[in-house]
Parts: C-alpha cells; sequence; structure tokens
C-alpha cells in the first residue's frame, strides 16, 4: 500500500517495492534501507550547514529548494525541484500542484525574506513565527518527499539565525 494518494500518472515507484519506496536512481526497493539512506543524508546536509558552514542569515526558497537538491539529489531525480502531482495522505489534500509556486511566493514574503528580523523576536514570539512556518510549509508540500524532514531543518536554520541554536 502506497504512503500517498496520488493523482498524477507522473508518480512512478520502484519496481518491485510493492509501491512503498519512490522510483530512485539506487534502485532501492526495501523501505527501511530508503529510511535508513535519506536518514544519513539528512544528517549529512545538517555537518555541513552546521559544522562546515554557516546557514544563511537571509533566506530565500530558492536556499530550501537547494538543501532539497543537496539531500537527496543523489537518490531521487527530482530532487529539489516542484511537485507537479497532486498529493494527499491519510485523506488529507496538500496544495494544490499548480497552486504551489504562488503559495510559496507568499511563504517567501511571510517568513524567509523575514529571517533577518528574528534575533530581535521575544521567545513568544519566535516559538510563534516557527511554528507557523513549520505547518505553512507542510501544507505546502512543495515537494514529492521529505517536506517534513525539511520543514525541521529550516525551522533549525531560522533558529540559528535567530541566535538560539538548533531545536530540541
Amino acid at each position: 500500500m502506497s504512503k500517498y494518494e496520488l493523482n498524477s500518472a507522473e508518480e512512478r515507484y520502484q519496481p518491485g517495492s510493492e509501491d512503498l519506496v519512490l522510483a530512485n536512481k539506487l534502485g532501492i526497493t526495501d523501505d527501511e534501507e530508503m529510511e535508513t539512506l535519506e536518514s544519513g543524508l539528512l544528517l549529512m546536509l545538517y555537518e555541513r550547514l552546521f559544522i562546515e558552514g554557516q546557514p544563511p542569515s537571509v533566506l530565500a526558497f530558492e536556499h530550501v529548494s537547494g538543501w532539497h537538491r543537496q539531500w537527496l539529489g543523489n537518490v531521487y531525480d527530482w530532487a529539489g525541484k516542484l511537485r507537479h502531482a497532486n498529493l494527499a495522505k491519510d485523506g488529507f489534500q496538500f496544495a494544490a500542484a499548480d497552486r504551489i509556486p504562488l503559495l510559496l511566493d507568499s511563504f517567501d514574503k511571510q517568513f524567509l525574506s523575514r529571517s533577518a528580523e528574528l534575533k530581535f523576536l521575544v521567545r513568544p514570539e519566535l516559538v510563534r513565527y516557527l511554528a507557523e512556518c513549520h505547518v505553512e510549509f507542510i501544507l505546502i508540500h512543495p515537494f514529492r518527499e521529505g517536506n517534513g524532514r525539511l520543514s525541521r531543518l529550516l525551522c533549525d536554520v531560522l533558529s540559528v539565525v535567530a541566535g538560539k541554536g538548533l531545536l530540541d
């Protein structure tokens, strides 16, 4: 049984995965193996962003799509690219694929372009900002896979930009 209800012919699963693993460059068919790989690659991205480098102080969606590409680009052809299929999970419909660019423009203005202001927010304001940012990103669901984990990465980056360090 597939993880998402899909409404597009462009969505393909890896042959032999029983519709549990998206088509990938590595031929992985086991969902646990894919989860382990994706988790390890995400950890490597965290290390690049927070140990080897410094997150940008002013963000744009291009940073987020770049992180998605860095994270999953060796696994999926579509990494870093906006999804073109409508997705639903457990009966919940995410943003329609054709609305994603417009929604991301609003998301950019409401959250990312304001990232330089974060260090001036008091704790309750910052917590609210991060929570709203996380929820909005999840609702938009701009990518085929990895949106929740990428949203948590984004909130970690925003917390660091605010001078608060990584979230627990």
